[in-house]
């Protein structure tokens, strides 16, 4: 298990510029290390920006892309996720919502999206192949954002709620914590790449919150 501090370009919010599963990845470029979370990398942008944390919501199964993406980006993860599997399914909301990495939140086993999403349940169950739940973390609904979950584990802003938690060990079907990154930033998801490989963590981050990502993603289990 190798959890290792990065950044992107000098920018410790690593999770807003990327997507990991534990089949594949994507990101902008290869400016961070993630031979370590033993995955096949996809390079590129979504609407023509570096932000694909922001744009893209993904679990091993499936992949849910924004309308806004450009066509040579979608064709280029098309075409990289056809070279690493053929089961991997894609799915493309044309819808206003666009930041789907920050209203839902998956792993392989569950699907907790935004409420505004929630006509669209049926579609983001059968592309991620898991069951859907709607959910709000604060009573906001970027669920993407203040939460990061692996198939190992999950990370809760430390704002969040006893209620909140246990919905989400419930869903998810993992256990976690509640914790910070990049020295006391409350957006889980905004500075940690992981998967059950591995974690890239923004290099803010300090030991104590290193500490608590590890156990909270399950990576001191081993």
């Amino acid at each position: 298990m190798k959890v290792s501090k990065a950044d992107f370009h000098g920018d410790p919010n690593v999770g807003l510029y990327g997507v990991i599963t534990d089949r594949f990845a994507i990101l902008p470029d290869n400016n961070m290390d993630t031979s370590g979370l033993n995955v096949d990398v996809i390079n590129s942008t979504v609407a023509q920006t570096e932000l694909c944390g922001i744009f893209i919501s993904a679990n091993s199964h499936g992949i849910i892309i924004p309308r806004i993406i450009t066509e040579r980006e979608e064709k280029r993860i098309r075409e990289g996720i056809k070279k690493i599997s053929k089961n991997i399914n894609i799915l493309k909301l044309d819808i206003n919502e666009t930041c789907l990495g920050n209203l839902i939140l998956c792993n392989d086993n569950a699907a907790i999206i935004s409420p505004a999403l929630e006509k669209y349940s049926d579609s983001i169950s059968k592309c991620l192949k898991v069951p859907v739940v709607t959910g709000t973390v604060l009573d906001l609904e970027i669920i993407g954002s203040l939460c990061i979950t692996t198939n190992r584990g999950f990370l809760l802003t430390i704002n969040g709620e006893e209620g909140e938690f246990e919905f989400l060990k419930k869903n998810l079907k993992v256990t976690g914590d509640i914790g910070t990154v990049n020295f006391g930033g409350t957006y889980p998801k905004s500075g940690i790449l992981a998967n059950s490989s591995g974690a890239l963590i923004g290099k803010l981050t300090t030991g104590p919150e290193i500490a608590r990502i590890e156990e909270a993603l399950g990576f001191l289990e081993e």
